[in-house]
């Protein structure tokens, strides 16, 4: 792979050939010829998954593997082109399908190896008949920059016959005739153009001749013509312009006239042998138009019988559509040698729906190390940057290239890297190949800014930022709601925490228990912007202490949870045991850890062990930010948690009168200690990971049953630690 994309290697190895040579037959990069797994009917493969899982980055290495050896075209649904019609185009005569038509269209026309560029009359003809009913009016100017436009899809390159400028400027000139007339002004003039391109189709004895009375002759055979090409093509105008359902059919029609176009160059009077392959359509971000009506378009002719030879690749934002809901389901481990798709009888069951995994805690340190080779990388750093973005391609992407820029510069932490200023300009060669990303990859080159901020424009729901760094702060929708009330604008409310939270579930990313934002990566960069947001950090302390209040002064049942389930140990969402860990989790974020050290030393000897670790873990996931202290090297103080976590004199308060001394000492250096290796943020240190496993194996001298869970956790979590993994609290 040219690109380096770690763990594609199912989609693009050549031995054994991965799911792209078994689909095109042709190896990536390399072109020689690749037996086609399968020979009639092929899968349209989507790949899903939330933002940053590297679909657009697979597109692109896909288009790189093919392109200039067989037809190949890539559109980005989420560019302006597909949002509104050009200024002059009426709406009821535009849509983003027929717009990603003439794209695609325009894009597979070109040349690719020894074989000439693809002519489109079918689609061509449809286009135009459209077209024309909106062509009501007297900018003649812009009709015929329409009209030529779609008639060079019919361009086949060849200099046999007459010069194509002459002769689409001699038919697009006998096009708009009619608008001379009478009739602008009154109402489309669809019929008189129809008529017009029929009769200039007829006239003539060259190929492209040949090729329009043939794509004419082709609409007799739409539904309701009755064998009348005139018929046919007015009809397709007239239900497009009609929207609704209508519109549907006749956008899958002109669908329908690309693909057998397509399926003419290859198997028509050019011989087949000079197109090696299969012809390759990419749409990105397939879920806004027009990509779900190309999809659902081409699954419905393949469920109709109605082949075609194209090998579609989608990347849809989410985890399916409704359109593929009996689409085979695929990890990319399970395509290495075979896609396992077979056709059923919906239209959907045509779809391979492949979720893409994150980076395996193998493969991001190979990023990290790629980016700055030749550098001085601090030993931990690979292993932190997967327990930040936790395998996001697009995140570990953008992370090494700020270690690139900034190790140097004297950042060496993962918050360090997250706050310096970075420049994207090779993330952008990688994930924008060919300017058809979206917005943010068309800045072009521009100063600097924190890598977090370009993170979450690209991590984030468009326009939701400011309300989604706030939220992040919540553990579920009842303390969201309360933080919303707090802290934003009245309009907000309970309406807009619900539907934030299902633009969360749309966008694909996680449900997990004790979290709004359950996406972990996602939730550290939004934490660390709201921390940011002030030059005091009020906006995060005023946050925190919303939820101290809330957690404080709004009561659980005693008996139990109220809206969820337990897990066995009375830690159910709603129960009073979690709601007194929520609000000693904020406590701990805002620099209180007393009372959370007092709880973990009450509760070790009634809590089962499991449930006890579980609670440990989770107090110690509260965001840390120190005083930003100067420490004569560029970076921010020496980490205070590892003074406590050594036990070091004098960092603590003495423990209270009454209390266990050596317990409330013992708990309160490993909950520092756990915080401190499991930040996000910075690096673990080594020799607190290593105290980790001596005060986990004195507390299990403590207990006379249920020992075996510390045991463990003292033998895997100092090596989990320093590996980026999280802490196991199972057996495995």
């Amino acid at each position: 792979m040219r690109r380096g994309l770690h763990g594609r290697g199912a989609l693009f190895d050549t031995e054994p050939p991965g799911l792209a040579p078994r689909l095109v037959g042709l190896r990536p990069f390399q072109h020689g010829p690749s037996p086609c797994e399968h020979p009639k009917d092929i899968p349209f493969v989507v790949f899903a998954g939330a933002r940053g899982l590297g679909k657009s980055a697979v597109l692109a290495e896909l288009r790189a593997a093919y392109e200039g050896h067989t037809p190949l075209a890539l559109i980005d649904c989420e560019t302006d082109r597909f949002a509104r019609p050009p200024a002059g185009r009426p709406h009821e005569v535009w849509s983003p399908v027929a717009q990603a038509l003439v794209t695609i269209a325009e894009q597979l026309a070109e040349p690719v190896a020894d074989a000439g560029r693809i002519p489109f009359p079918r689609l061509a003809a449809g286009l135009l008949a459209v077209a024309a009913g909106g062509w009501n009016d007297r900018d003649v100017p812009r009709i015929r920059r329409e009209a030529e436009r779609i008639l060079l899809l019919n361009d086949t390159g060849s200099w046999v016959g007459a010069p194509t400028s002459r002769w689409v400027g001699r038919v697009s000139a006998r096009l708009t005739d009619p608008l001379t007339g009478p009739l602008p002004g009154t109402g489309p003039v669809v019929e008189p153009v129809v008529e017009a391109a029929l009769e200039t189709f007829s006239e003539g004895v060259s190929p492209t001749h040949r090729r329009l009375r043939k794509a004419a002759a082709w609409y007799r055979d739409h539904p309701n013509a009755d064998g009348n090409p005139k018929l046919g093509l007015l009809l397709l105008s007239g239900r497009f312009r009609a929207g609704g359902d209508p519109r549907t059919h006749a956008e899958g029609h002109l669908v329908r006239a690309l693909l057998a176009d397509l399926d003419d160059a290859y198997g028509g009077a050019l011989p087949r042998g000079n197109r090696p392959g299969r012809p390759v359509v990419l749409i990105d971000n397939a879920q806004s138009a027009p990509g779900i009506g190309l999809i659902a378009a081409v699954l419905r002719d393949r469920a109709d019988g109605i082949a075609d030879r194209v090998v579609f690749f989608a990347g849809l934002r989410g985890h399916g559509h409704p359109a593929l809901r009996n689409a085979t389901r695929s990890t990319l481990s399970e395509l290495v040698r075979a896609s396992g798709w077979e056709p059923g009888g919906t239209a959907s069951s045509r779809a391979l729906l492949v979720p893409l995994s994150p980076l395996s805690p193998d493969d991001t340190p190979r990023v990290v190390e790629a980016a700055c080779r030749g550098l001085a990388v601090p030993s931990r750093l690979p292993g932190a940057a997967h327990r930040l973005t936790r395998g996001s391609p697009l995140g570990t992407t953008l992370f090494a290239e700020s270690a690139r820029q900034n190790l140097p510069r004297g950042a060496g932490t993962p918050g360090e890297l997250l706050t310096a200023d970075l420049v994207p300009q090779e993330a952008h060669e990688a994930y924008g190949a060919h300017g058809v990303y979206g917005a943010h990859e068309k800045r072009g080159a521009r100063d600097g800014r924190p890598a977090y901020r370009e993170l979450l424009d690209r991590l984030t729901p468009d326009g939701h930022w400011d309300e989604l760094a706030l939220l992040a702060v919540a553990h579920d929708r009842e303390s969201a709601c309360a933080l919303a009330a707090a802290r934003l604008p009245g309009d907000f409310g309970a309406v807009g925490v619900l539907a934030l939270e299902a633009r969360l579930a749309e966008e694909g990313l996680p449900t997990v228990p004790g979290q709004f934002v359950g996406d972990p990566f996602l939730r550290a960069l939004l934490l660390l912007g709201l921390h940011r947001r002030d030059p005091d950090h009020g906006t995060w302390e005023a946050a925190h202490r919303t939820l101290v209040a809330h957690y404080t002064d709004i009561p659980a049942a005693p008996d139990g949870p109220v809206d969820g389930p337990k897990d066995g140990s009375g830690h159910g969402p709603g129960s009073k045991e979690q709601r007194v860990l929520y609000r000693l989790h904020h406590e701990l974020a805002l620099g209180a850890a007393e009372p959370a050290v007092t709880y973990l030393r009450d509760a070790f000897p009634r809590l089962d062990t499991k449930a006890w670790l579980r609670a440990l873990v989770f107090l110690a996931s509260a965001p840390y930010h120190p005083v930003p202290v100067p420490d004569g090297f560029g970076g921010a103080a020496a980490d205070a948690r590892t003074r406590v976590a050594l036990g070091r004199v004098g960092t603590g308060p003495p423990p209270p009168q009454g209390a266990d001394t050596a317990l409330h000492l013992r708990i309160r250096r490993l909950l520092y200690g756990v915080w401190q290796v499991t930040d996000p943020l910075a690096l673990p240190d080594p020799v607190v990971a290593e105290r980790l496993r001596s005060e986990l194996e004195h507390l299990s001298r403590l207990r006379p049953t249920d020992v075996e869970p510390l045991l463990r956790a003292s033998v895997h979590w100092p090596e989990d630690a320093l590996s980026g993994r999280a802490l196991r609290l199972g057996r495995t």
